[in-house]
């Protein structure tokens, strides 16, 4: 009787068989295959939620048209690096305004965060045999794109206000936009690993975003809060929001800033290698909780 003419069931597979590439492997272009299914699945999510990309425009549209106009004669700012000459108050309130809408995203991002991981596709993300560092990296990176998207609609509307932004601005803001928006997002995936409901998250939020915010230079130089508290202009050089409006505040000036660079940087590594330990079920907060959604590490 002949062989087998199948040569999957004739011949088992020996020492000198070339594998199919990829086909179950967790190496790089797998791992990058993951990457890109991950960002491109947030990024369908958020251009398919139009009120979601409106809404977010919304905060920092107010404050410009409203409050920025009424504080005009009032509120007009000196000569400070990186401006070289008196500038009126919505020139100065626009980079802080376009990073706030980056720390509403990242902490709205985390908000999906507590909900995918429970029921959502992260839940089954993360079981699967991909390390979770590149799983919250993923979901980093989307979120952060988002963002930017949302930052540079924002500063278009802007332009027409007279904010005498250089054009070049616009090009060498971008990576202080990414720096920034990773470490926002770095926070705000921490936060989440936290907490496991998501009415908790939303009260975490108002205890973060707020603070955050308003103790910083985004609305009001750091000379000028000296002038009014010295324990407050040193709360505010210590929030890591501050440094993160004053890259994105120098950059939009052609202009760098290496110690708010510096803080951006270092913070935005901490707070995602905190998360990283904390999405771990074997070591983080995830295990004692028993891992998300009731799994067992």
């Amino acid at each position: 009787m002949s062989a087998p003419s199948n040569p999957a069931v004739a011949a088992p597979a020996d020492a000198g068989a070339k594998p199919v590439p990829h086909a179950g492997r967790l190496d790089a272009v797998g791992y990058l295959i993951a990457l890109g299914g991950i960002v491109r699945r947030e990024l369908l999510r958020f251009f398919n939620q139009k009120e979601r990309f409106f809404s977010a425009l919304v905060r920092p549209l107010v404050w410009l048209f409203i409050f920025a106009a009424g504080f005009r004669n009032t509120l007009g700012v000196s000569i400070t690096p990186p401006y070289e000459t008196y500038v009126l108050y919505e020139v100065y309130v626009v980079p802080g305004l376009a990073v706030m809408i980056q720390l509403f995203n990242g902490m709205q991002s985390s908000l999906s965060m507590v909900y995918d991981r429970e029921v959502g596709s992260m839940k089954v993300l993360l079981t699967s045999p991909y390390p979770r560092w590149l799983l919250l990296l993923a979901k980093l990176i989307a979120g952060v794109c988002v963002s930017i998207v949302q930052a540079y609609a924002f500063l278009a509307i802007a332009y027409f206000w007279e904010t005498d932004i250089p054009t070049v601005g616009y090009f060498t803001a971008l990576p202080a936009f990414l720096a920034a928006g990773m470490m926002l997002g770095a926070i705000g995936l921490f936060l989440s690993s936290l907490v496991r409901q998501l009415e908790n998250f939303a009260s975490v939020m108002n205890f973060v975003i707020f603070p955050m915010f308003f103790a910083s230079s985004a609305l009001y130089p750091l000379w000028r809060i000296r002038e009014s508290s010295d324990s407050l202009y040193w709360i505010c050089q210590a929030n890591p929001f501050t440094h993160a409006v004053e890259l994105v505040r120098f950059a939009l000036y052609g202009k760098f800033e290496p110690l708010s660079f510096a803080v951006v940087i270092g913070t935005g590594l901490l707070f995602f290698t905190l998360a990283v330990i904390a999405y771990d079920p074997g070591r983080g907060i995830m295990a004692r909780r028993g891992g998300p959604a009731g799994e067992t590490p």
